[in-house]
């Protein structure tokens, strides 16, 4: 399974972040949670987001899609922002056909939220980061 450098936002510090584990992580420095950012394909989809210990932003995306490299940087600035709350799962969907099946992928970029392996949202299309934060945090909020 890999593993991402992660620099910490709070104390500078680097850090290596596997894509699957049973916590959340921290820096080894300051304890702080730092932004939780995997790929996933056909093969690890199951261990690095159905049973992540938070929930999951799945990013379905393609290398020749535009919108898809546009939203990239707001979907990773998401991550950094609700670190310890949510990781961001990248699925390349030419290269995890299986997992772009599941999710009825028509179009590219497309986005699920999870939680315990189970799709709570999905939204098709960019957006900025402010408004992906907005829509993660709502469809995060408890049914009252």
């Amino acid at each position: 399974m890999s593993a991402e450098i992660v620099t910490c936002p709070n104390c500078k510090q680097r850090n290596r972040v596997p894509a699957a584990a049973p916590g959340k992580p921290v820096c080894g420095s300051c304890k702080e949670p730092l932004p939780w950012v995997a790929h996933a394909d056909d093969r690890t989809f199951g261990d690095v987001a159905e049973r992540a210990p938070v929930p999951v932003l799945v990013d379905l995306w393609a290398t020749w899609c535009g919108p898809c490299r546009m939203v990239s940087p707001a979907l990773e600035q998401v991550a950094a922002d609700l670190a310890g709350v949510v990781k961001l799962v990248k699925v390349d969907v030419d290269q995890a056909p299986a997992v772009a099946r599941r999710f009825d992928v028509r179009a590219v970029p497309t986005l699920i939220l999870m939680r315990d392996g189970a799709t709570i949202a999905r939204q098709a299309g960019a957006a900025s980061a402010p408004a992906l934060r907005r829509w993660v945090e709502q469809s995060l909020r408890p049914v009252s």
